[in-house]
């Protein structure tokens, strides 16, 4: 009989609640999430990475995949994400042999393999030029200044024609990599010989554009948000008599500054544009790869204030080593440790 009067109030109990929920205000729904959707830029606009680790790590035994898992050449790879472009550094005569010309020859053949246009970054050195170092390369050491710069003229000469022999044409050429106070110091040092240091791109400048002549040279300084470093570089080139077609900047904010750098950025581009009228071009940027959205919302930025500028005079922007997982202890790429790319890299997407 209790079991009989416990059903009884069980299915009582059901009724009522199956009836004082049909009065009751419904379930919300969830809320869609908006689907992503990167800066529209213009058909010409370089969407580009520098990737030259990718030999040694392969060499190491690293491979890249999709977001699926699907493991893919990185050049095909970086094609599918919407990258249109590649910088490859170039170096002397390395002591590891990565970034010498054979090795830059190698990657570059690739590239263009995969549809990309191809950024060749000479950093004059046998190793890393950057704006706390820009050494010569050793065999460059003992040179008289008048012997070192036609002997720049002579290595840019040989790689652009290895490179055209392997049916490369470089799209853009940077002669120095961050010469935020010049190159091949201390005869190139821009703060106390800003004259060498122009005939130095000048020399760059020429040996490239005899190979090429539609090729576009490009300076590098960092900080591209320094307006007043900018200035200085690039006024002390001109009155020395230094020829280049484009400015290029590097860019690494912080999660939390990028919306001012960026802003900085952008006027400081504009005023490149104005001062010199010389388009300009993001060659180097990074953000961590730990925060993936802060870096997707950064490059979103940044990609769409270059692409804003006047005229098409914003003309690109680069990721820097993107590829780079546990590797040598970097920590700006955007692949994640699986070796798969960061939603960071949807920044680039068509």
């Amino acid at each position: 009989m209790k079991k009989v009067l416990l059903g009884c109030c069980l299915t009582s109990v059901l009724f009522i609640l199956s009836c004082s929920n049909k009065g009751g205000s419904p379930t919300p729904a969830p809320t869609p999430t908006t689907p992503y959707t990167p800066p529209v830029v213009s058909s010409s606009f370089a969407k580009g990475a520098d990737v030259s680790w990718v030999t040694q790590m392969e060499s190491s035994g690293y491979k890249f995949y999709d977001k699926n898992g699907n493991q893919k050449d990185l050049f095909v790879l970086l094609k599918s994400l919407g990258f249109n472009s590649i910088r490859l550094r170039a170096w002397v005569n390395p002591g590891d042999g990565w970034c010498n010309t054979a090795d830059v020859v190698a990657k570059a053949i690739r590239a263009k393999a995969a549809g990309m246009k191809i950024l060749i970054d000479f950093h004059y050195s046998d190793t890393w030029a950057d704006p706390g170092h820009q050494a010569k390369p050793a065999a460059w050491v003992a040179l008289d200044f008048a012997t070192l710069t036609s002997t720049l003229s002579t290595y840019t000469t040989g790689v652009m024609n290895t490179l055209k022999t392997n049916g490369i044409t470089p799209d853009w050429v940077q002669i120095g990599n961050e010469t935020n106070d010049g190159m091949l110091w201390e005869d190139g040092r821009a703060s106390t010989h800003m004259a060498n240091f122009a005939a130095l791109v000048q020399s760059g400048y020429q040996a490239v554009k005899a190979i090429s002549a539609t090729t576009k040279v490009i300076v590098h300084i960092s900080n591209g948000f320094d307006n007043g470093l900018f200035r200085y570089m690039f006024d002390g080139l001109k009155a020395n008599g230094a020829h280049w077609d484009i400015i290029g900047m590097s860019l690494y904010p912080t999660t939390a500054n990028y919306t001012t750098l960026d802003a900085q950025c952008l006027a400081n581009i504009n005023d490149m544009v104005s001062r010199y009228s010389t388009p300009c071009m993001l060659v180097e940027v990074g953000m961590d790869v730990t925060a993936p959205a802060d870096a997707r919302s950064f490059l979103t930025d940044i990609i769409a204030k270059t692409n804003s500028v006047a005229s098409g005079n914003g003309q690109g922007v680069f990721y820097w080593e993107p590829e780079a997982y546990n590797w040598q202890n970097y920590g700006l790429g955007a692949f994640d440790s699986t070796g798969k790319p960061t939603e960071a890299l949807d920044a680039f997407g068509n």
